[in-house]
């Protein structure tokens, strides 16, 4: 059968153009409505919109805010899972349009409409495939919020710089994505930087996701701090936790808790408050021990580093239960401590991580927050590294 051609005038006349990419494109938008069948199998549509309807009827109750941290966790579900839907359906519809535009195209031989088919197809297969990766995403605490630890380690000065950084970029990674965060405590440095930062990222399997950025980052650079301009290589250390729920039962009783008050600071040690607000806690059985410091009152900060203590023990139970599993499988366990991506930055520019092999050639870019390639890689790598366990 005879291919369709577009008529383009010149200045030498009409020219005939053949749609030689049709057929390719045609092809690839086959490819991307198998993904998003698969997508949609995953997520289960139907449950989905039971489990809103349910939510629904208990938002509408009129004694819902009597209890506020359960009105706010159903409120939270219900614009998850709704947010959900949308997302998939809203690709869906997205999909059908690119294909209606692409038969468009054909019939009236635009090569402008042609041309816009093509980057729409490039944007929609770049957002399925990210919806894609979330479908691999199915621990026990994958759909939960995230709470991040950044301490700062070898390399003095440096070190707690880099801390910042990263800070900043997972910071950044989540305002990209329009994601809501909370900084429960920061402890600055003397010169400069963090000793350590705890904040959470909160959106639907923000845990699931940002799990893959646990471990040790390495930074090579010419020091800032150095006045000899010698090349320094600093370390900082991510830990990644989930937020608990009222289901987990994490009991704490109060024997166990040593809770001590102290004055925040702020960069360079200076007082942030007039009164001693800050709390730190230490879980006597285990040695824990968390802060807060960012709250306006002292409750406050007793609150939510007592929040933080609980993702801390849960995550705890998990990592007992990891290591007797391990011990019946005779192996040695997970390595999620080691060092897992280098920061270079002098002789050359280069960002890579060493489990998955993804690099990129601009460190900026990536302190900005553009880590999304990373976090998928690391999501794609853990999920091999789990079969072929």
């Amino acid at each position: 059968m005879r291919q369709p051609f577009w008529q383009v005038a010149d200045a030498g006349g009409t020219v005939e153009w053949p749609t030689v990419a049709n057929d390719d494109l045609t092809a690839r938008i086959s490819e991307l409505a198998h993904s998003l069948e698969s997508i949609e199998a995953v997520a289960d549509l139907d449950a989905l919109r039971k489990e809103i309807a349910e939510l629904e009827e208990q938002v509408a109750a009129p004694d819902l805010w009597d209890n506020q941290e359960n009105a706010q966790r159903v409120t939270s579900q219900l614009s998850a899972k709704q947010g959900e839907v949308d997302r998939i359906t809203g690709l869906r519809s997205r999909l059908d349009d690119v294909e209606l535009m692409l038969e468009l195209a054909d019939e009236e031989g635009d090569p402008d409409a042609h041309a816009e088919v093509e980057r729409d197809l490039a944007k929609l297969g770049k957002d399925i495939e990210a919806l894609e990766v979330r479908t691999l995403l199915s621990g026990e605490y994958d759909d939960r919020d995230a709470l991040i630890t950044i301490r700062a380690e070898a390399g003095g000065v440096d070190a707690a710089d880099f801390a910042e950084m990263l800070m900043r970029m997972y910071l950044r990674w989540a305002d990209r994505h329009h994601y809501s965060t909370e900084v429960y405590d920061t402890s600055y440095a003397e010169e400069a930087g963090l000793k350590s930062a705890t904040f959470a990222v909160k959106c639907p399997f923000a845990y699931g996701t940002l799990s893959v950025e646990q471990g040790t980052h390495r930074l090579v650079r010419i020091s800032p701090f150095d006045n000899q301009g010698r090349r320094q290589t600093s370390f900082a250390g991510v830990e990644v936790l989930p937020v608990t729920e009222e289901t987990d039962h994490i009991d704490i009783p109060e024997g166990d808790l040593r809770i001590d008050v102290f004055r925040s600071s702020g960069p360079g040690g200076q007082s942030v408050n007039t009164t001693d607000s800050a709390v730190r806690i230490t879980h006597l059985p285990t040695g824990i021990v968390v802060s807060c410091q960012n709250e306006k009152s002292q409750l406050q900060n007793k609150a939510a580093a007592l929040r933080v203590l609980q993702s801390r023990l849960l995550e705890k139970v998990r990592q007992d239960r990891e290591k007797e599993m391990n011990a019946l499988k005779g192996d040695g366990g997970n390595s999620w401590g080691a060092q897992m991506r280098s920061y270079v930055m002098n002789p050359y520019q280069m960002v890579k991580d060493l489990r998955t092999d993804y690099e990129v050639g601009n460190p900026e870019a990536v302190f900005d927050g553009d880590i999304d390639g990373f976090i998928d890689a690391g999501i794609r790598w853990r999920k091999k590294s789990e079969a072929s366990a």
